[in-house]
């Protein structure tokens, strides 16, 4: 069976030979390229190497050489086309069927190549002649160098229906075969083909192996589009293509960075400037695609996108298309430009000093995420915090990795913790005066008005105990840590080491779908127990999670007896205990909203009715916690209803 180049390559472009030698072979790195022991002959001393950039192997003790199609097929003695098979498989690629017309693309397809060299070749030589002084004096303007237009093969194409055609065709290419390359366009009028690129400079678009695949066009004047690109064929493929991939790939894997911008202008100025491990979409979104390519070439490639309106939106499409296939180890970092900046502007006006400078303090992913819900503003209501941690979690569904979505899920809620704590200190300290204030204040007009003594303290020590009640309940049934994680991520314990033992509950979870059949759910309790006593261990918390499990609880304590820890019945009263608390706790989360509004109405208004209202609200509070009726003891049915 045949297989198209560009087939083959597809699949040595998306698995790294590293990758796949590294399975059968101790590697080592030694400059820019790998070495290990030959897995083909017996040697103690190492003389296999290999060189990703150009995509072979080489033994120089027995000879063995080639790319990660042969050396899968002397791995494992496979025959070529069985060898391209499992790749294929591996890689995510459908096989190609061998048909006639399959065998008639393949032959269409290896002549297109041909005809774009032939087509840059001329339109390479047109920007020399007398009608393209235009658009010499535009590159010109925008600061390039002829060794630059050299490098990237910039041409020109005359504001000429057929001068292109007519030249392909004295070379025996005819019109249909041009118009399947994209060259000319097929009028619907009179169905007579011109040429696509009239009156542009033009932007050869080459694959990873240097081949023209495509062109862009940038008009010159008031033609529309301003940019144009050649239409999808079998060589030219958008989504696929980095533009300046074939030039910048092995710069940046020696240095270790790759920068990301929008346009062809951008790379050029960057590339000309010195700043040589750079690429751009072709107009497009950045797709999945392109992000693996960029994450084979380095760990946390650097996107730099226009400083207009219509740059931050693509920075906010590709943080959630990022999300979605994002790994450990892997990341991306963000320039951010100021209103009507680009990476062209920067390096003619400043010099690629200032934007080497601005990659080095590129953004991380995690930074520009809390930009975008909002973090950078100033959250000081529950209401705005609320807010923000509603637009964190739906973000967060966007990871598919379970290990990222926790620590993701982790650093967020730490953000917005500390946050809250803050706000809590700032607010305490604020009510508290005006409420001594206020106080002070009636006191001189009556006597019969007073403040509930300990008001904020018993508040304060009835949270102490539900936080003590809801770790007693889960330490004692750990695998309702599982069922209960997204909300226990969130619960804001307010004792360092009751949030401590949170988080070990959290890193002990493994997001299993939880079975609540009542035959499963005990061996399910000890198996997650296992897990969450080697976390307990492995951070130290092992004592602390003894003391709080035997220090007699306010409220819930019948599900923490040692004796009911074998009975199933006891985890399903236990599950509703635990959604119990943390109804209770979100109903006093609305009490201080209450107070707080009552609060700032007396600030502005200090009547005695603006008072009473405060001081009924600080009741309220003062008796809620603490005062919950105990679940009694009784069968509970499936569905939670006693009987």
């Amino acid at each position: 069976m045949q297989f198209t180049p560009h087939f083959l390559d597809e699949i040595r472009n998306r698995i790294p030979l590293v990758q796949l030698v590294g399975k059968r072979v101790n590697l080592s790195k030694r400059g820019s390229e790998f070495i290990g022991l030959c897995p083909f002959h017996n040697e103690k001393t190492p003389s296999f190497t290999i060189n990703e950039d150009k995509g072979f192997f080489h033994c120089f003790g027995c000879g063995a050489h080639g790319d990660i199609i042969a050396f899968l097929m002397l791995d494992e003695g496979l025959t070529f086309p069985e060898a391209v098979e499992r790749l294929s498989s591996e890689a995510g690629l459908e096989m190609p069927k061998e048909t006639p017309e399959e065998r008639n693309r393949q032959k269409e397809a290896s002549s297109l190549f041909q005809i774009n060299a032939f087509a840059q070749e001329w339109f390479t030589k047109q920007l020399m002649s007398p009608p393209a002084q235009s658009a010499r004096s535009y590159l010109e303007q925008r600061g390039l160098n002829f060794e630059a237009i050299k490098t990237f093969g910039l041409g020109y194409s005359p504001n000429d229906r057929n001068s292109l055609s007519k030249e392909l065709n004295t070379k025996g290419i005819n019109d249909k075969i041009l118009t399947n390359t994209g060259l000319l366009i097929n009028t619907e009028s009179d169905n007579k083909p011109y040429d696509r690129f009239r009156g542009r400079i033009i932007f050869p678009i080459k694959d990873i192996r240097g081949r023209v695949v495509g062109f862009g066009g940038r008009s010159l004047g008031k033609g529309m589009p301003k940019y144009l690109n050649s239409p999808e064929t079998p060589i030219f493929q958008k989504g696929s293509l980095l533009y300046g991939l074939d030039l910048a790939r092995k710069i940046a894997r020696d240095l270790g960075q790759l920068v990301v911008v929008e346009g062809y202008m951008d790379v050029i100025a960057l590339y000309q400037s010195g700043i040589k491990e750079v690429v751009a979409p072709l107009g497009t979104a950045i797709t999945d695609n392109q992000l693996a390519q960029l994450w084979k070439i380095v760990d946390d490639p650097i996107l730099c996108f226009d400083g207009d309106e219509a740059g931050h939106r693509a920075a906010n499409r590709v943080v959630e298309r990022a999300l979605g296939q994002i790994q450990p180890g892997k990341s991306l970092r963000f320039i951010r430009l100021a209103q009507g900046e680009d990476p062209d502007s920067i390096v003619r006006l400043n010099g690629p000093d200032s934007f080497r400078s601005m990659m080095a303090d590129a953004e991380p992913l995690s930074a520009l995420i809390w930009r975008i819900v909002g973090g950078e503003q100033k959250l000081d209501t529950p209401e705005k915090l609320a807010a923000v941690s509603k637009k964190l979690d739906d973000m967060m569904k966007y990871l598919k990795d379970s290990d990222m979505r926790k620590i993701f899920r982790k650093y967020y809620r730490d953000r917005i913790f500390s946050l809250r704590s803050e706000n809590t200190k700032i607010e305490a300290s604020t009510t508290k005066n005006m409420i001594t204030d206020t106080h002070a204040h009636n006191e001189k007009k009556t006597d019969s008005t007073s403040v509930p003594p300990r008001a904020l303290a018993l508040s304060a020590e009835a949270a102490l105990a539900r936080q003590r009640s809801l770790l007693q309940i889960l330490l004692n049934y750990p695998v309702l840590a599982e069922e209960f994680h997204e909300e226990l991520e969130k619960f804001p314990f307010s004792a360092p080491r009751f949030a401590s033992l949170g988080d070990a509950l959290l890193r002990s979870c493994q997001l299993s779908e939880i079975d609540t059949n009542e035959k499963k759910i005990l061996d399910l309790n000890s198996i997650a127990g296992e897990r969450l006593k080697e976390e307990l261990i492995k951070s130290g918390l092992q004592e602390l999670a003894v003391e709080v499990i035997k220090i007699g609880s306010i409220h819930f304590d019948g599900a923490a007896k040692e004796d009911t820890l074998e009975d199933a019945n006891a985890i399903q009263k236990a599950r509703i205990q635990i959604r119990h608390l943390l109804d209770l706790h979100y109903k006093l989360v609305n009490m201080e909203d209450f107070k707080r509004e009552a609060t700032e109405v007396l600030a502005a208004d200090m009547t005695e009715e603006n008072w009473e209202k405060l001081k009924a609200t600080i009741d309220s509070m003062d008796e809620a916690p603490g005062t919950e009726d105990y679940i009694p003891e009784g069968p509970i049915t499936n569905d939670g209803i006693k009987q």
